[in-house]
């Protein structure tokens, strides 16, 4: 029997794939590490390469098939069996449990619910509506098969929440499996209330000239107007569609916003950024300050580095920072592993090769692993207050906005006074179930009070 080719597992909330593009076919001679097939993930499209040397015996899946991470989708034959890694062996969940962590660091045997804490900017949380309990896959009707092992219990649950029969869903999945795209598209179809239909472009025609009275010019009709027409996504945008209806489903958000005075940061840059390039060959960017003052206030507030876990909380040992990235293909989010131990100048040396990567479509399993927060830089975009949904499972995401100099209010000695100053909006999203007001905003102070320290003598490598 040939060694099985497996989807490998990229993180907790990476659950399936899309298979892109075959590269390589059946019976085609494979090299070690040669890309044999893209795969597409919502965090990251992939080549996924032989593990050693051998032939391409078996493709068991189709190009444009949604599939689980760990799903078997080729064989090959190797030229030496006894070189064969070793097969992942299939996890029934993330990581291994740990005990849960109270709100001040005390062990606890369940999620600690407490009052919300503190007064703060627009605490809002959108809380979800009561949800059926998760059916049991449907029976088989008299003469069918029995398709219940073909359901995966997100389908299940997916289904039972939208009150979808799987029997009147046609799978797109791998041999006809029902997918939870599948599911959305028969809950949006079944809330219009008319099955969607191939829109077909008007034929442009050339206006039609309406015969006047007698004396008067002719007249033209107006042409038509566009038609609508259906766009199919591209596999990253249904993963990452799919993603946001479930940590919008699922968590409750709520927000906060504060201003930073950034005049120090921006000093500190302009008058290193030329040297620093030069010594260094990438940018030294202003992410990389937020992302040094982002990693401190984590360590600081652990619960903001956490994850609600089967009802408990998870507080997360490493500080991992996913930084998201506008793409050709789609955001992507590749993570700067150990934020926490990094100084301003290695932080800026870490994110550059990444953000390339990400925007070249190169990025590699490890660079996508073991998120544990967000920081979503919309300031790029020219955007001054948003607020951005929560990456599941973590437990917070943050946005840095547009730098914007405006009017402000200083107190002194002699009075106050009105300067002109940088300011950069922070917009925190939090999970209402893990974080109360209190501790959202201690988290915020935290990186404000970090931003506004920098100076312009401030040392790059502290």
């Amino acid at each position: 029997m040939g060694y099985k080719l497996k989807l490998p597992h990229v993180g907790e909330s990476v659950t399936e794939a899309v298979i892109g593009k075959w590269l390589k076919k059946t019976g085609d001679r494979v090299e070690k590490f040669d890309p044999i097939v893209e795969v597409v993930t919502d965090k990251v499209s992939m080549e996924f390469p032989a593990p050693e040397a051998g032939t391409l015996t078996k493709v068991l899946v189709d190009e444009g098939a949604t599939v689980p991470m760990g799903t078997v989708i080729a064989e090959m034959e190797l030229d030496d069996p006894s070189l064969a890694p070793p097969e992942e062996e299939e996890q029934a969940g993330g990581p291994p449990p740990e005990e849960p962590v109270d709100r001040v660091g005390r062990m606890v045997s369940g999620a600690n619910v407490g009052p919300t804490g503190g007064v703060f900017a627009d605490t809002t949380a959108r809380r979800p509506a009561e949800r059926p309990a998760a059916a049991a896959p449907p029976q088989a009707r008299p003469g069918e098969p029995n398709l219940s092992e073909r359901y995966s219990p997100v389908v299940v649950r997916l289904a039972a929440q939208q009150g979808i029969d799987l029997r009147t869903i046609k799978g797109t999945g791998l041999g006809g499996r029902i997918t939870k795209q599948d599911v959305l598209a028969a809950a949006e179809k079944s809330r219009q209330g008319v099955a969607p239909e191939t829109i077909q472009r008007a034929a442009e025609a050339a206006p039609a000239r309406v015969q006047a009275a007698p004396g008067q010019p002719a007249t033209e009709t107006p042409a038509a107007a566009p038609a609508d027409r259906l766009v199919e996504p591209s596999p990253v945008r249904k993963l990452i569609a799919a993603r946001m209806v479930r940590s919008w489903n699922e968590i409750p958000h709520a927000w906060t916003v504060m201003e930073a005075d950034v005049s120090g940061m921006v000093a500190c840059r302009d008058t290193n950024k030329a040297e620093f390039q030069r010594q260094n060959g990438v940018d030294l960017t202003y992410v990389a300050f937020t992302l040094r003052a982002i990693a401190r206030a984590l360590r600081a507030n652990e619960l903001v580095n956490s994850t609600w876990d089967s009802g408990k909380i998870r507080i997360r040992g490493r500080v991992n920072i996913g930084v998201a990235v506008a793409a050709p293909q789609g955001l992507m989010v590749p993570v700067v592993h150990d934020a926490d131990r990094l100084s301003i100048s290695g932080a800026a040396r870490a994110l550059a090769p990444l953000v390339d990567r990400a925007r070249n479509g190169r990025l590699t399993q490890d660079d996508v692993r073991d998120s544990t927060f967000t920081l979503n830089n919309t300031g790029a975009l020219g955007s001054v207050w948003g607020k951005a949904i929560i990456a599941h499972p973590q437990a917070a995401i943050l946005n840095t906005e547009a730098i914007v100099k405006r009017a402000v209010v200083l107190s002194g000695p002699g009075g106050d006074a009105i300067a002109i100053r940088p300011i950069m909006n922070l917009s925190l999203s939090f999970d209402h179930r893990v974080i109360d007001g209190a501790e959202a905003a201690a988290f915020l102070q935290d990186v404000k009070r970090g931003i506004e320290s920098y100076a312009v003598d401030t040392g790059l490598d502290a």
